[in-house]
């Protein structure tokens, strides 16, 4: 049994390229919601499962540094960036379980369209063992489960998030998530069309993107931050 005192940790991957409201936002919802005592927010390095990021990898989690500054309970954690090949899901948290010892609850978060290709992810049943599924949901969220997944979920399935502080791992929590329509796609669209993606991510975020000409021409002429980023277009 887990110690009772001790309030989930979780996890919430992501290429983050570029980071924005839409990764932010519910992160703090699912801090306050959930209880938990943070979110360990970690950048990957080699997507197995779809193309390779556009920002090179440290400098994807230098804005995600300066993104979740002064947002309690939000870390950055590079542990897929310092390990070779491919970032699967299940290394992370592998991880992560050694580092926090066998009874501290895990979360590991994703999305309701990553979790209905979940028997597609590498050694996807030992992703349970390692850690509590929650699953984001947001308001007009409608197709249905396969009959396979809904059978493997459903006793698994917790409806009490203070269920995630009973056990270290094995539970599926749904939890209702703000719909933010925001993408990463979208913004690296903006900024190669020579578009204004302020108010989509952090200020400090956008002033670095837009004077750097990441992804697209530069939009302001002063240098904001120290350190410029070293984008790799592809």
């Amino acid at each position: 049994m887990s110690d009772p005192q001790a309030a989930p940790v979780a996890v919430l991957g992501g290429t983050f390229d570029p980071v924005h409201y839409g990764h932010l936002r519910p992160a703090i919802e699912l801090l306050e919601a959930l209880g938990l005592s943070q979110i360990r927010l970690v950048p990957g390095h080699v997507p197995p499962h779809r193309p390779q990021p556009q920002l090179e990898a440290q400098a994807r989690a230098r804005l995600l540094d300066s993104a979740v500054a002064g947002i309690p309970g939000l870390v950055v954690d590079r542990c897929e960036l310092d390990r070779p090949g491919p970032s699967y899901t299940v290394d992370t948290l592998a991880s992560l379980r050694r580092r926090l010892g066998e009874h501290r609850p895990l979360c590991f978060i994703m999305g309701r369209d990553a979790f209905r290709g979940l028997m597609q992810w590498h050694q996807w049943e030992a992703l349970s063992r390692q850690a509590h599924l929650v699953v984001m949901t947001r308001g007009g969220d409608a197709e249905a489960l396969s009959p396979a997944l809904a059978e493997w979920t459903q006793p698994r399935r917790m409806e009490d998030p203070a269920a995630l502080r009973r056990s270290p791992s094995g539970g599926v929590l749904f939890q209702a998530v703000s719909r933010l329509e925001i993408s990463a796609t979208g913004i690296r669209r903006l900024l190669a069309l020579g578009y204004s993606a302020q108010g989509l991510m952090p200020d400090v975020v956008w002033h670095e993107l837009a004077s750097s000409g990441c992804y697209g021409y530069p939009q302001v002429s002063r240098a904001s931050l120290p350190g410029r980023l070293n984008p790799r277009h592809v």
